[in-house]
């Protein structure tokens, strides 16, 4: 994992999304290109890898062509969560079968919104994942372990995709 926070980012605010901080997570995943990339696609994979540990989503709306939207709500289960039970919902900017998509994500009642780009690259044991999140402010990237709940999808993601 690569967590990238330029110097300049610590004066953002929380409305300044788009200049706020950039995570970095990456994995090898067992599995063709095709497959992962559909698997970000399709509702019944992103019901399984997305929701963070102590969720379970469900998946309303995914319409995977650019200009589409998505919406995934994500229902605390785990003793203690529900409280914090969200909705991400945003827009597929750019959708490359096999190799990219880009979409924007805007978590949290409109709070925060940020741009993800994952890009996938063949390599011999699979494909290289690699999921770059722009514009995320700070506090909402510490407060609630964004890095460490994408590593975690990315395991799911893994889970669900590898033969």
């Amino acid at each position: 994992m690569t967590d990238n926070v330029k110097e300049d980012d610590a004066s953002t605010t929380e409305n300044s999304a788009d200049e706020g901080r950039s995570i970095t997570v990456s994995r090898v995943i067992e599995a063709p290109t095709e497959r992962v990339y559909e698997a970000f696609l399709t509702p019944d994979d992103i019901a399984v890898w997305s929701p963070p540990e102590g969720f379970r989503a469900e998946v309303q709306e995914v319409e995977p062509e650019e200009g589409g939207s998505f919406r995934v709500e994500n229902i605390g289960e785990a003793e203690g969560m529900e409280q914090y039970s969200h909705t991400f919902e945003g827009t597929y900017q750019e959708l490359k079968r096999g190799e990219k998509i880009v979409w924007t994500d805007e978590s949290g009642e409109g709070e925060d919104s940020s741009t993800v780009t994952v890009t996938l690259n063949a390599v011999p044991d699979g494909t290289e994942v690699t999921l770059r999140l722009d514009g995320i402010s700070e506090d909402v990237a510490e407060e609630y372990g964004v890095a460490e709940a994408w590593e975690d999808s990315l395991r799911k993601l893994a889970g669900q995709v590898e033969d």
